[in-house]
């Protein structure tokens, strides 16, 4: 498998995103994934990206996008985030990439008011539809697990279950290994999933609180969940870090390195890179 980076790890630099992109060929990465929104960045940008990591040879694996109005209530807010969501899956494309890691919501008002089934079935549609453009595309939709009360897709079942009835080939899920941990579910529950995962994460946390630190910094138990990964057999998929900022900021390159250091050999010792 290849060890890639999600460039938001290099957010607090303050620098461009061409630094970003050439540290992280430099430190050792076989890939990168993007988190940047087309609606944000003009298409100057969006060629720096994509020249820079042509130049330096650094495929990109996915673009990360966060659409929590999906399941909003109101119509108007919900198409305003399918064609958004487009405008994601057209900025992989153009990145020649292979997947959009895709963030659903949270149940609103404490799933009372309106019943959770009927958000439930919002997002079903609307992914369906996503994955359906997404397979136009030749690209896939990878769904990220969140491990808070309220999300949408916070357990390995719920994931499943969401997989199976959007029933749209392209659309699959993204395992991150701290999310689980967060979530309370063992590795084992990850035969679940066989067939149906596009795209992995990686970070270490306290076992309490979201953290994405660098693996070695937290409590993660890594081995069995990457014994599992190896188990089901997506030699093709990419393991991705995700870092978030680091309390030290002027020591940001030292962070990811370390992170790169200790995934790598994590992924080595279970046989997951070469």
């Amino acid at each position: 498998m290849k060890l890639g980076l999600i460039n938001s790890a290099w957010a607090q630099t303050g620098l461009d995103t061409t630094f970003g992109i050439r540290q992280t060929k430099e430190i050792g990465f076989d890939s990168i994934d993007i988190f940047a929104d087309p609606l944000d960045i003009d298409v100057r940008e969006q060629k720096r990206i994509k020249d820079e990591c042509d130049r330096v040879g650094l495929p990109i694996i996915s673009v990360a996008c966060v659409a929590l109005g999906l399941i909003d209530f109101n119509p108007s807010v919900q198409q305003f985030h399918i064609d958004r969501v487009k405008a994601y899956l057209d900025l992989a494309y153009r990145f020649e990439a292979k997947n959009v890691l895709l963030v659903l919501g949270e149940y609103i008002w404490q799933r009372e008011v309106i019943p959770p089934e009927a958000q439930w079935a919002t997002g079903v549609c609307h992914v369906r539809t996503l994955g359906e453009y997404a397979q136009s595309l030749g690209l896939e939709i990878a769904l990220e697990l969140e491990p808070f009360h309220l999300s949408l897709l916070n357990d390995v079942e719920s994931m499943a279950r969401f997989v199976d009835e959007v029933n749209q080939p392209a659309v699959k899920a993204n395992l991150d290994i701290s999310h689980l941990v967060l979530a309370r579910q063992s590795a084992a529950l990850l035969e679940k999933l066989r067939g149906k995962v596009a795209h992995v994460h990686i970070s270490d946390c306290d076992g309490k609180v979201h953290g994405d630190l660098p693996p070695g910094r937290g409590v993660v138990d890594f081995r069995p969940y990457l014994q599992a990964i190896k188990a089901l057999g997506i030699g093709d998929a990419t393991i991705s870090i995700e870092l978030e900022y680091s309390p030290e900021p002027g020591k940001i390159v030292a962070w990811v390195r370390e992170a790169y250091e200790a995934t790598d050999r994590l992924m080595r010792a279970a046989g997951l890179r070469g």
